[in-house]
């Protein structure tokens, strides 16, 4: 039998048996794992595997290929953030994101950092465009991580670098608003909010404008999960016209 321990971040729980489950975690070292926890639907461990816990996990396998028995010690309770509207919404669909896109196995220490630090602040009470903006911001980090990143940095067509206002919905490529007048696809650029390459906190348009930035990329490269799972991010974002308004007007790239 072998064990391996480590800093893991709960993120998903599928029924297994009576009182069990296959749990998905986030791990410091490993990237994306799934072990089975026995009473994990039970009174006694169900808060110990609540999604966005902080827990020390020891994976143990009797042979390879065969699914771990994961044992559990908590770190660090988030549960109480299922008990209140606007976290328990950042927290299903944070959880929901990053334990369907990325493949297992994979180490990504950034992305766990990024995750762990934004379920801190929904702990502390962070909310409003502060919340959106912070999960616009990991969107497009696992983007990153996947290979599929945006880039931010510069202008696809020689503008200015300080003038950076919009993201072009095909290739993921910044243009600056010295380069966009007048050009007839225009009308077509996503919004790029400023904040997004600072450390600036986002207005509630601004908020708005990144999170249908990062939400078009990610079914645009994930088309067939936005039934799946898009509902869940949908209860975040807001209302239907909040994501309209998020993302009509070229010229509206405040932040």
């Amino acid at each position: 039998m072998t064990r391996s321990e480590q800093v893991a971040l709960v993120l998903t729980l599928l029924p297994h048996g009576e009182h069990g489950a296959v749990v998905r975690f986030l791990c410091e070292g490993t990237g994306l794992q799934a072990g089975y926890v026995a009473g994990a639907r039970g009174r006694g461990k169900r808060a110990l595997v609540a999604p966005g816990n902080r827990v020390a996990l020891g994976l143990a396998a009797r042979a390879e290929g065969q699914l771990p028995q994961a044992h559990v010690e908590l770190i660090e309770s988030r549960a109480l953030l299922a008990f209140e509207a606007g976290p328990a919404a950042a927290l299903a669909w944070l959880s929901a994101l990053t334990a369907t896109m990325l493949a297992e196995g994979v180490p990504h220490p950034r992305l766990f950092a990024a995750l762990d630090s934004l379920l801190a602040g929904l702990a502390a009470g962070m909310a409003g465009p502060a919340l959106k903006g912070a999960v616009a911001r990991y969107e497009l980090l696992l983007l990153g991580e996947e290979g599929l990143g945006l880039d931010l940095a510069t202008c696809a067509l020689g503008g200015p670098a300080d003038d950076l206002a919009y993201v072009s919905p095909k290739t993921g490529r910044a243009v600056s608003r010295v380069r966009a007048v007048g050009q007839p696809w225009a009308a077509r650029l996503l919004p790029l909010p400023a904040f997004l390459r600072s450390n600036a906190m986002p207005d509630a348009e601004a908020a708005a404008a990144a999170l249908a930035l990062s939400g078009h990329f990610l079914w645009r490269h994930w088309p067939q999960q936005e039934q799946r799972i898009g509902p869940l991010r949908a209860r975040l974002t807001g209302t239907d016209g909040e994501r309209l308004a998020a993302a009509v007007g070229a010229g509206k790239a405040g932040g």
